[in-house]
């Protein structure tokens, strides 16, 4: 078995140790050593990397036998081997883990709410937590309670005890496994078995910040971020911040109230465009309904067929729909802008205007689909809109 000497001393950064075996692995090489600082990918916190000897070390392996596998890039001689960790992404981890239990811990002490899963993450590290519901209130008090004891600095150590002593001196999670476990404290604050790697003191996680809240199933999601990542996060939405108020010409704290009243002007604008259209499409139908042809199908409807070169996509909906409401019509209609096609016929035909419509774009690549009396779809190659909708008008004249 693999001596872990990372339980004992995360901040071992350089170590030395005996290769014992080294076997390839298709392009990569798989070497046990007798002991290691290497963390390996377990309880939601991913594998260290750095070097042994000359060789990188790409990922680490926990064996169910209790061997640590090092993935190398290349083959290591068997024997002496000196180990370097990546430290900065040691540390990274160390700060997310650590803030970890103290953010389990922190919505135990005010809210009972038990952890149930943890993943740290390349960005973002997150905690599944079994409760019935999580409001904001909640978050500003666990992430104010978190940080109290980080700027606290406590001391954090690393012990070992039995289910049985852990369960008499009160731990926050239930201990089911049996033997020696390895167990995190967090002076005055916190107590867990835990096999990962962590810092000396809270003060070194920096800060922690939550970033998001969301349901999953029947628990809740609680995205965040610490250290590095929380100043990093903090510089990322300053910058936002910034460029936002330029944009609007106004100071940082203005802008919420800013994108506010341009959602509002947006929303106005839109509902302004949605009677335009309407009114341009009722003008244009009428055009279009004196300009058409007399019936070309058996059933006497008469078919509009126009591709547009500039129209946008969404005024195809309101002029199909304008030209279907007059009696024996169909209406096959397509622009350039987009590649948008939209299909319509009147209430009292028989056909169906989606699966038409389907089986003429699918031809030529596109996508597309709708109901009965109407459908709508694209096509990535505006050039064959005619040809898309000249075979559709072929399909409707056949079939009637």
């Amino acid at each position: 078995m693999t001596e872990r000497l990372y339980y004992d001393d995360s901040f071992l950064r350089e170590f030395d140790a005996r290769v014992l075996h080294c076997d390839a692995a298709g392009e990569r090489f798989h070497v046990l050593l007798d002991r290691t600082a290497f963390y390996p990918t377990s309880g939601g916190q991913p594998f260290d990397t750095g070097h042994l000897n000359d060789a990188l070390v790409v990922e680490v392996l926990d064996r169910e036998d209790g061997e640590i596998i090092h993935v190398t890039d290349r083959a290591i001689a068997v024997g002496p081997a000196h180990g370097e960790i990546d430290w900065d992404r040691r540390f990274d981890h160390m700060q997310q883990h650590t803030g970890q239990h103290l953010l389990s811990a922190a919505f135990i002490e005010l809210f009972k709410f038990q952890t149930v899963s943890f993943h740290l993450g390349r960005d973002i590290s997150t905690i599944d937590l079994a409760a019935p519901s999580i409001v904001p209130r909640y978050l500003e008090e666990v992430e104010r309670r978190v940080n109290q004891i980080i700027f606290e600095d406590g001391a954090i150590a690393v012990s070992y005890a039995t289910a049985a002593q852990l369960s008499e001196s009160g731990v926050r999670k239930e201990v089911k496994r049996e033997g020696v476990s390895r167990v995190i404290e967090v002076e005055g604050f916190d107590r867990q078995p835990c096999g990962g790697t962590h810092l000396a003191r809270t003060g070194q996680v920096g800060m922690l910040l939550i970033r998001k809240c969301e349901r999953q199933k029947q628990n809740w999601r609680v995205e965040f971020v610490c250290g590095g990542r929380a100043l990093a996060a903090a510089h990322a939405d300053f910058a936002t911040l910034s460029e936002a108020a330029g944009e609007f010409s106004c100071g940082l704290s203005e802008v919420p109230a800013m994108v506010r009243k341009f959602a509002e002007e947006q929303k106005s604008s839109q509902r302004a465009m949605k009677k335009l259209y309407e009114r341009l499409a009722d003008s244009e139908a009428r055009a279009m309904l004196a300009a058409a042809e007399p019936a070309s199908c058996g059933n006497g409807a008469r078919i509009i067929r126009c591709v547009f070169k500039d129209a946008e996509a969404r005024y195809l909906s309101p002029l199909a729909n304008r030209l279907a409401a007059e009696p024996g019509v169909r209406a096959l209609l397509a622009t350039e802008q987009g590649g948008a096609v939209v299909f319509a016929q009147s209430v009292e035909l028989d056909g169906d205007m989606g699966a038409l419509l389907r089986e003429t774009v699918s031809a030529v690549g596109g996508k597309g689909g709708g109901r009965k009396h109407f459908a709508q779809g694209s096509v990535p190659d505006v050039s064959r809109l005619e040809e898309i909708l000249e075979l559709a008008a072929q399909r409707v004249r056949t079939n009637g």
